[in-house]
């Protein structure tokens, strides 16, 4: 092979891309590696990402409901590829690097513990600080592959860590997705409260309705389109005043009627106390943590309990917490 292909894919970045886009000859990682032939270095992130154990246990991750019993309802996984689609989207609209989009968005939630933000909550109440964007990248650093992590690049890992919270990614593309993991749950989990009976279309504030919508596609497309126009020819992301503010009461209104509505209250409640019971069992029984987690925290056993409990599912969490509290009938 006289020209390499990923070496032409990286020379046809810098004519096809934008100026601000992340390029991935520019790509860097902790630890150098002999570069594939075909795939860039942001391709490869991706694939590590989208083949790992930690992408997999998604599957069986809360989105907001508590080990939801419907088909249909969301998981951190469909979440993740949902996130990916909407921000490849705005990607190609502004002709940024799509590659890493994706591998951010399919990586940014694998540090989200079991029962979502309810875990992520009670952990943080226990250990003093606990944020599942840092996990997340702890997770993919360290965590996998028995102990050497999966050696990321930069980029990837700036946008996993900036995708919530006051940071602000280093790239376009990771800022991308920090807006577009917002426009994601919002609305997928506004189409899941309608499904449960929690919201009706009426129920969305007329200023919210009047700009963004009433049903998930034209919301979608909205807040996609406003995206790629106000921040066609920027350094920056950004979004129009009008749908950012419209965004805004929508996302109040969610967090009210939906996040802490009072119907998934005991649900949350019940979780919370799985986390906590569970943390305290390991604490008194390490030995029921495998050997790795302490190997890999080099003995700080509240450090092994918290990462072996972050990356468990709901399902495996209530099954555990049955095994061990539960008499068997």
């Amino acid at each position: 092979m006289s020209q390499l292909i990923r070496e032409r894919t990286e020379k046809e970045e810098f004519v096809r891309l934008s100026p601000w886009a992340a390029k991935s000859a520019d790509a860097r990682r902790a630890k150098e590696e002999n570069e594939c032939a075909v795939r860039t270095k942001f391709q490869r992130d991706r694939d590590r990402i989208l083949h790992s154990k930690p992408f997999r246990r998604l599957m069986h991750k809360t989105q907001v409901y508590i080990a939801p019993t419907g088909d249909h309802f969301r998981t951190r996984m469909t979440h993740s590829l949902e996130v990916a689609q909407i921000c490849r989207t705005v990607g190609r609209g502004l002709r940024l690097n799509e590659d890493l989009i994706e591998a951010i968005a399919l990586g940014h939630d694998v540090g989200h513990t079991p029962f979502g933000h309810v875990g992520e909550e009670a952990l943080s109440g226990i250990i003093g600080h606990f944020e599942h964007n840092e996990q997340s990248v702890r997770i993919l650093s360290l965590l996998t592959n028995d102990g050497r992590g999966m050696n990321l690049t930069d980029q990837v890992l700036d946008g996993i860590l900036h995708h919530t919270g006051c940071g602000i990614p280093l790239t376009l593309e990771g800022q991308i997705v920090k807006t577009g993991d917002r426009i994601a749950y919002l609305c997928h989990d506004y189409d899941d409260a309608l499904r449960a009976g929690i919201l009706k279309v009426q129920d969305i504030p007329h200023k919210a309705r009047e700009v963004i919508g009433s049903n998930t596609s034209e919301m979608i497309t909205t807040m996609v389109t406003d995206m790629i126009q106000a921040s066609e020819g920027k350094d920056k992301i950004c979004q129009s005043d009008n749908v950012a503010s419209g965004m805004k009461e929508f996302r109040e209104f969610m967090f009210e009627k939906v996040y802490f509505s009072k119907s998934l209250e005991e649900e949350r409640r019940k979780g919370r106390h799985i986390v906590e019971i569970l943390f305290q069992y390991y604490l008194q029984h390490p030995e029921a943590i495998p050997a790795g987690y302490h190997d890999w925290t080099k003995g700080d056993l509240q450090k092994a309990v918290t990462d072996y409990i972050s990356g468990l599912t709901d399902n495996y969490a209530i099954r555990t917490f049955k095994h061990f509290f539960i008499p068997k009938e």
